[in-house]
């Protein structure tokens, strides 16, 4: 069977497991990069399978109705969404992300920026937007070939890092500014420590193209004068507590009276 880069694939030897479209074709290899999970990889030709239709967000859509599913008294309040700036290392991942804030009618700014320019760019950007949530995502794989403990052992956790370091140096608060940090398999402790609110992934798993716009579009819809429900929050990611975890604040959300 002959292959085309745009095609979707899966790989057998991985028993078919994870969707992806092919981004380009080196002799007898194809790039692959996951279609819902942020993840790149390469495989022989010889091992894939062409898939005819990509796969729903069922699940997606479940997150939708929950996030939208808060107490709102529309007829005498009225209510103003946290604002969003995201940053992504992937052009592709940040639209799915735009348009799933746009679904859920929430203000964000998207860039997409290289990883390892994200430290050096994100103050100026927090000063032009002055968001009340900052994404920083992209790609990221973790080695467990090398000692964890090594910067070197992930591909861009130390970029991650170094972007949540430059932001808390911005704004130290963690409710003033809400961090949500980190890709497929970061390193979930060191973007903690660094200042971030939320981050993946504490068991080092693949995550969900849409998981930080989905934490980031629920504390946007969450009362400012209150603390989130940390597990229901993380709950609503793909993976749960293995794919995201964080710490409670508060939400960014402002509700006014009269409407």
């Amino acid at each position: 069977m002959s292959f085309i880069v745009g095609d979707l694939v899966t790989r057998n030897s991985y028993k078919n497991d994870i969707l992806f479209r092919i981004i380009s074709i080196e002799k007898d290899i194809a790039i692959l990069k996951g279609v819902d999970l942020r993840l790149c990889a390469d495989s022989l030709i010889s091992d894939l399978k062409k898939e005819k239709e990509e796969t729903t967000d069922s699940d997606i859509e479940i997150v939708e109705e929950n996030i939208r599913d808060i107490n709102m008294d529309r007829n005498r309040y009225f209510y103003l969404p946290g604002k969003i700036l995201h940053i992504d290392g992937d052009s592709d991942y940040l639209k799915r992300c735009m348009n799933f804030y746009k679904k859920m009618n929430v203000k964000a700014n998207g860039l997409t920026i290289l990883e390892e320019e994200m430290p050096s760019k994100v103050e100026k950007l927090l000063i032009e937007f002055k968001p009340d949530i900052l994404v920083i995502t992209g790609h990221d794989a973790y080695y467990n070939n090398r000692n964890k403990k090594r910067d070197s052992d992930y591909q861009n956790s130390f970029n991650f890092v170094e972007t949540v370091k430059e932001a808390r140096k911005y704004e130290k608060s963690h409710d003033k500014l809400i961090i949500i940090a980190g890709a497929c398999q970061s390193n979930y402790e060191e973007l903690i420590k660094a200042g971030a609110n939320f981050a993946s992934s504490p068991k080092r798993i693949n995550i969900h193209a849409l998981d930080p716009a989905i934490i980031a579009t629920s504390l946007a819809f969450s009362d400012k004068s209150k603390s989130i429900d940390l597990i229901k929050t993380i709950e609503k990611t793909k993976y749960g507590s293995d794919g995201v975890g964080g710490i409670i604040t508060t939400g960014t959300m402002y509700v006014g009276y009269p409407r």
